[in-house]
């Protein structure tokens, strides 16, 4: 492949798609890469396209970059497509957020599952089906590199309702996770090896050695040794469930429904509840300061972020051979889940695509939880999919922390609630208020 187009859905979110671009461009061999550029605002779009110049002309990259706010042309003959697109941005997350509350619904971050996630996935859904129907036409060989949340669900409806076979979620949270193990045990992260698999923020650390030796007993140690270190909520799940969970207390939190319930747990667990919205405020601070150093023409610190991506684009490119954590179709890879599940596996990468590997059954107490998982998810899909309003609130009452919340009832007066807020970024058929 020679001259590869990669067109960026969202490259507003500036300081995400600056961090993927460095990586990108780090690649000698991506050098002359054309760079595409979309998003509907106006102002983001044209601090991503100063933001990629800038970074292309530190890298020394000779790769063309142009921008365009209608999506179609950014799409064109592309051979990869990066989507992270956040529909109705701050805004939509402080709803997320703020009616929730006002339910007496507790939240950290609200991108994944519970309420957030089932409405962050709902108004995401109808920009998806555009997409895909855009890339069957315009670059049908393209593959489909996702970043938005909620990944799993974006996922599987891609799959199902637009008939894109080359699509993979990307997330980095496996990797993270084992470099902070790697450091917690005092062994270089490129020393260890491990193995992981789940679902996406859920998935587990089947395997943590070094040099054959297995790492656990290590963090056992540590962990019996720091009190401290006990108040996480993953430290408190690998202990009850055997197997260290591959994203954030505060993400893992709302994933179960014994914590966010509770005071005492929030307090014991150090707990930051509506955490998010403080990420997306430093988001837009970050973004402003980014504007007006490349105003002024002032330098900007740019770092790689070591993000699939670029990696995966890379490898396809030149054949190189890789090894990276991606969210598919589970169609066998993990026996005891659901085969229309999408699930976060290893993927081995080189010329001829992105292939997930088969890693079998998972520690029954691990699939429990996954599958408890992927059934809100198959709920929040299929309202979409069949135009069915119940299955938004059926998905809510099966969500764990939601169903430990909250009655049924107040379940139901919620999603009513959230339904009039997110007003027309929903389908039309998924507008229907059904009372409690």
């Amino acid at each position: 492949m020679t001259h590869p187009k990669i067109a960026f859905m969202g490259a507003g979110s500036v300081v995400f798609t600056q961090g993927l671009l460095a990586d990108l461009f780090a690649f000698p061999e991506l050098g002359d890469a054309h760079i595409a550029l979309h998003d509907i605002d106006p102002e983001r779009l044209g601090t991503a396209r100063a933001a990629a110049d800038y970074i292309a002309a530190q890298r020394g990259s000779r790769a063309t970059v142009t921008a365009h706010e209608e999506r179609r042309a950014a799409l064109a003959d592309a051979d990869f497509v990066i989507n992270i697109v956040q529909i109705g941005m701050g805004e939509a997350t402080r709803t997320d957020f703020d009616v929730p509350a006002e339910h007496g619904l507790r939240q950290t971050i609200g991108d994944t599952l519970g309420i957030g996630g089932v409405f962050r996935a709902l108004r995401t859904f109808p920009f998806l089906k555009a997409l895909g129907e855009d890339m069957a036409e315009l670059c049908p060989d393209a593959w489909l590199l996702n970043y938005t949340n909620p990944m799993a669900m974006n996922v599987q409806y891609l799959t199902a309702a637009t008939g894109l076979t080359k699509v993979v979620g990307l997330c980095h949270s496996v990797y993270w996770t084992m470099n902070d193990l790697a450091k917690l045990v005092n062994v270089p992260f490129e020393e260890i090896t491990y193995r992981a698999a789940g679902v996406n923020h859920q998935a587990w650390v089947l395997r943590f050695e070094h040099e054959g030796r297995d790492l656990y007993p290590v963090l056992d140690s540590l962990i019996a040794s720091d009190p401290e270190l006990r108040r996480r909520v993953r430290v408190d799940m690998y202990r009850r469930l055997g197997y260290y969970p591959t994203e954030t207390s505060e993400h893992s939190s709302e994933y179960v429904p014994w914590y966010l319930r509770h005071d005492t747990e929030i307090e014991r667990l150090r707990l930051p509840i509506g955490a998010y919205v403080g990420i997306v405020d430093d988001n837009v601070t970050e973004y402003q300061r980014t504007r007006k150093a490349l105003l002024s023409g002032s330098p900007l610190l740019v770092e790689g972020t070591m993000e699939y991506a670029p990696q995966i684009i890379h490898s396809m490119v030149t054949g190189t051979p890789r090894t990276v954590y991606g969210n598919v179709p589970n169609r066998g890879l993990i026996d005891n889940l659901p085969a229309h599940g999408v699930v976060e596996v290893p993927c081995l990468v080189d010329g001829s695509g992105v292939q997930p590997t088969r890693v079998g059954s998972l520690p029954p107490q691990l699939a429990a939880l996954n599958r408890t998982y992927l059934s809100a998810n198959d709920l929040v899909v299929r309202a979409a999919l069949e135009d069915e309003p119940r299955h938004i609130r059926h998905a809510a009452m099966v969500d764990p922390a939601t169903a430990a919340a909250l009655p049924v009832e107040r379940i139901w007066e919620l999603c009513d609630a959230m339904v009039r807020a997110h007003g027309e970024r929903l389908q039309p058929g998924l507008r229907t208020l059904l009372g409690s």
